[in-house]
């Protein structure tokens, strides 16, 4: 494994490692690994196996999976927030069981786990942004089961990383920046909630940066916080693409979350803090704001593209 180049511009650079096996490589983040992992190799291996062709909770599969030496970076996740509340069973099947099995036999065989997990572990009540080390009080079905994946990597694994992240979207598909620019082309007006605050992160500068973690053999820190810098409410958020689109952003009002009332709570505050990943020498992600207009011009050159 070689070192990974840190890059001025907030985009970590990096070198991938000798093999690299991304779980739930059919979500937006895994797909955005493979993409970047093959981009820039030279001869190394990158494979990427989505749920359905590597099922995390099937034990046997994971052992057949995992091989001496390779990084497994697992973003495979059951991340229907509002379904895990009436469907907990499944989702601590999928979020807590399923990471159980990769760290059991990485550590079988002696290879490394990146493990991808969320702000929802902590109760959103914070006034400054969450270090790692600070109490969990997940307050949804969804954060419990991830916070108990995150103690079941590091119990059958020590040597695992465990990524907190928040706010993940591509722009394309079914995320918020995604619908935000469906609905600017649908809608006169519309409404997004200004009382929940967080970190949107570009999941291309996600993947940058778990891929320059997958090639530091130094860092040893158990769990760390990677998001985009800076902060937005999601009326904010919505703002921004709306002028990233040449749209008007007057045309977005507020609302309160209790205007939105949604199956599972979410959290008021989910600022991460950064201060670990860079203390472990680690590139700190690019502000939100530069990194989404990154992020509209490459789903505007995608919606362009002829469909095959």
């Amino acid at each position: 494994m070689s070192l990974p180049r840190s890059s001025a511009d907030g985009v970590p650079h990096f070198r991938t490692v000798a093999y690299i096996l991304v779980t739930g490589a059919g979500g937006q983040l895994g797909q955005q690994i493979v993409q970047l992992s093959s981009a820039e190799d030279s001869g190394n291996r990158t494979v990427g196996v989505s749920s359905a062709e590597l099922d995390i909770t099937d034990k046997r599969a994971v052992d057949d999976a995992v091989e001496p030496g390779m990084v497994v970076i697992n973003c495979a996740a059951y991340t229907a927030v509002d379904a895990a509340e009436a469907d907990e069973a499944r989702a601590l099947e999928v979020n807590a069981n399923g990471p159980r099995n990769l760290a059991e036999s990485c550590a079988r065989v002696g290879a490394r786990l990146i493990h991808v997990s969320t702000d929802y572990v902590f109760d959103g009540l914070s006034a400054v942004p969450y270090e790692p080390n600070q109490p969990t009080a997940p307050q949804s079905a969804y954060g419990r089961t991830k916070l108990a994946g995150e103690r079941n990597v590091l119990a059958a694994l020590p040597s695992a990383t465990v990524v907190r992240t928040a706010w993940v979207y591509t722009g394309v598909g079914s995320d918020f920046v995604a619908t935000m620019r469906r609905l600017e082309s649908e809608h006169e007006t519309i409404t997004v909630v200004d009382d929940q605050v967080g970190s949107p992160t570009y999941s291309r500068d996600l993947a940058a940066g778990l891929l320059e973690l997958a090639g530091a053999e130094s860092v040893s820190v158990p769990i760390l916080h990677l998001t985009n810098a800076g902060t937005a409410s999601w009326y904010d958020l919505a703002r921004a693409v709306f002028a990233g689109l040449g749209a008007d952003p007057d045309r977005v009002a507020p609302c309160s979350s209790s205007e939105y009332v949604r199956p599972a709570p979410r959290p008021a505050f989910s600022v991460l803090s950064g201060e670990a990943w860079s203390k472990a020498g680690l590139t700190p992600l690019r502000d939100w704001q530069d990194a989404l207009a990154d992020a509209l011009s490459a789903a505007s050159a995608a919606a362009r593209s002829p469909t095959k």
